[in-house]
């Protein structure tokens, strides 16, 4: 199965080879550049070592192409993206921008799709109404 990630800005291509590519900044403004696996539920990284990532830190996640911020504004620990599959549906993607936890939303109209140990913890996130996220 070969999917597009794109960002849901300039709906560049995220995803160069078998790794999707992202710019990541740290609350104390150290950069770096994040590799992360396509497969959802698969949370494999891979960074340069001289970009130390912390366990439990929260991370703000930009397109590499535009550079917009691709933390979702109703809740900043959430990671935004769209997939498109191979029939052209479009799926926005979340996932936490907090190293170390694992949880990944498939989302579309109302429908969701859970994977990762940590699924519960934003779960009440999808639940809501949309005017009402911001406040989780």
């Amino acid at each position: 199965m070969h999917y597009d990630y794109l960002c849901p800005i300039c709906h560049g291509q995220l995803r160069v080879g078998d790794k999707l590519v992202f710019s990541a900044r740290t609350r104390e403004n150290k950069l770096g550049l994040i590799f992360l696996s396509p497969e959802l539920g698969n949370y494999t990284t891979e960074h340069h070592p001289s970009f130390d990532i912390q366990e439990g830190e929260e991370y703000l996640y930009h397109c590499p192409i535009c550079h917009a911020k691709l933390n979702s504004r109703e809740n900043d620990k959430l990671v935004k993206i769209l997939l498109v599959d191979e029939k052209g549906d479009e799926f926005e993607i979340f996932f936490s921008g907090i190293a170390g936890e694992k949880c990944t939303y498939r989302v579309k109209d109302k429908e969701k799709e859970e994977f990762g140990p940590d699924k519960d913890k934003y779960k009440q996130y999808f639940d809501l109404p949309d005017e009402y996220r911001k406040y989780l």
